[in-house]
């Protein structure tokens, strides 16, 4: 049992006195902070509130657009995500001016999901946010510091110390107020830890763009570069298809389908079936209790096919649906029609990783597993994996479906050329990582030694990561 003995005149201007907010960890690390100049969150930022739940709903998002609605789940640590985009009208965004997201706002998730801090950068400015999150603009410290902080394991513990509620747990602006932040001595250091993120995002930039040169150079090859899908309104097909395909539904015979599968077929290379050209792997595997295994949801796959985050759990704490282990080459992709994109190759680190059988897990001797992955990442195969979705409660693509995938065989030279952006792209998040984790790390080494040393540590990894 741990106890944790406090002064009334120290209890919180809410007059909290539940033991969770005052339990020894959090004393403990007040009373390091206690060493170094400090404040409250409130006395260095503005906050921003969001906009009330039902302004902006789903059915105002729109598919083509310059402005986006920021959710909940597109902010990540230290930079929001571009994975599907809400998009929105300039209408909307024009009609909401006091959301509207600057550059270098932080934005700190509030309802759900809680404490995830991202910042705001030159391509967010078009946006705004919502209910579920805080803007903290930044008006006497250094947001990218501010934005490593809350990042770091003192900062999240302050950030997370005054959340409440049961079912759904939320921070109350009297809580973001609140927050304790270390405050440096010396501005180098502020301004160092934001030269390392700033290193970090263009990294991740260039990941980025790799990324999109692979896909480009993938369509480039099968003649579909500057090609579109159109969803047709009204077609004809034959009673006698709807037999062959066991579908009645309109959006099977969509003629974006047939046009895609049309233009793999007269690759030159030539094609075939996902069933023929890759092995999928299904059999089901049980956790031994005692072993610790990585998990992997569909939570933890980003944009460009990497796996970040995994959780590490003992066999025994594991969802019951984790029934897949992957090995390093693999290619997992989810079966649920909304999370067709989902798609990550398996690398050394998640070697003999665990995931649920919402992700079919898949290999190929005849396609190299970075050309696989940015097939079926790409319109190529996205269509035909949103073609073969079926259901009602929960739509999926079963695996007979998954089979009937029409892939093209592209040639070796290709492949080879993928590959190498693809590793470099992957080279590239993985330095962006390291960099973002050396500068958490160098805000806790300056808290619990000093600046100096945390500074000259962090100047060391930067050099080795540039």
């Amino acid at each position: 049992m741990q106890i944790s003995n406090v002064n009334i005149k120290d209890l919180n201007p809410e007059f909290r006195i539940d033991a969770e907010y005052y339990r020894a960890e959090v004393l403990n690390r007040l009373g390091i902070l206690q060493r170094h100049k400090k404040a409250n969150l409130d006395d260095l930022v503005d906050f921003v509130i969001g906009p009330f739940g039902s302004t902006v709903t789903a059915d105002k998002y729109v598919s083509d657009s310059d402005y986006r609605y920021i959710r909940n789940k597109d902010i990540d640590d230290f930079l929001i995500k571009d994975d599907a985009p809400a998009l929105i009208s300039k209408e909307v965004y024009e009609n909401l001016p006091h959301f509207h997201i600057k550059e270098d706002d932080l934005l700190i998730t509030v309802v759900g999901t809680l404490g995830k801090v991202a910042i705001a950068t030159k391509k967010d400015a078009k946006s705004i946010f919502s209910c579920k999150s805080t803007i903290l603009r930044a008006k006497r410290i250094n947001p990218f510091f501010l934005l490593a902080y809350l990042n770091c394991k003192t900062g999240q513990l302050f950030c997370l110390r005054g959340k409440r509620g049961a079912i759904q747990e939320g921070l109350n602006l009297s809580d973001l107020k609140e927050i304790q932040v270390y405050i440096p001595k010396d501005d180098e250091f502020q301004t160092t830890i934001e030269n390392i993120i700033r290193i970090s995002f263009g990294k991740t930039e260039n990941s980025n763009h790799l990324y999109s040169q692979a896909d480009e150079l993938l369509l480039s090859e099968l003649g579909l570069l500057d090609w579109r899908p159109k969803h047709i309104l009204s077609f004809v097909r034959n009673y006698s298809e709807t037999g062959q395909a066991g579908r009645i539904d309109a959006e099977y015979f969509q003629p974006k389908y047939e046009q895609i599968v049309k233009a793999i077929k007269s690759y030159k290379g030539g094609w075939d079936t996902l069933g023929n050209l890759v092995n999928i792997k299904d059999r089901n595997y049980t956790p031994k209790d005692k072993q610790s295994y990585k998990y992997i949801e569909l939570a933890n796959i980003a944009g460009n096919g990497e796996i970040t985050d995994c959780m590490i759990e003992e066999g025994q704490n594991l969802p019951s649906r984790a029934r897949r282990k992957v090995g390093a080459g693999d290619v997992i992709v989810s079966s649920i029609e909304g999370s067709l994109s989902s798609i990550a190759l398996i690398e050394k680190e998640y070697d003999q990783s665990l995931c649920s059988t919402g992700f079919y897990v898949v290999n190929s001797k005849i396609l190299n597993s970075p050309t696989l992955l940015v097939l079926l990442k790409s319109m190529i195969g996205q269509l035909q994996l949103k073609k073969g979705c079926s259901g009602t409660i929960l739509t999926a693509i079963n695996s007979e479906e998954l089979k009937k995938v029409i892939l093209p065989v592209i040639d070796q030279d290709t492949q080879a050329r993928i590959r190498q952006k693809i590793d470099e792209s992957f080279a590239l998040r993985r330095q962006s990582k390291h960099l973002l984790a050396c500068a958490k790390q160098a805000v806790e080494m300056a808290i619990e030694k000093d600046e100096t040393t945390a500074l000259q540590w962090l100047k060391e990894r930067a050099k080795d990561n540039g």
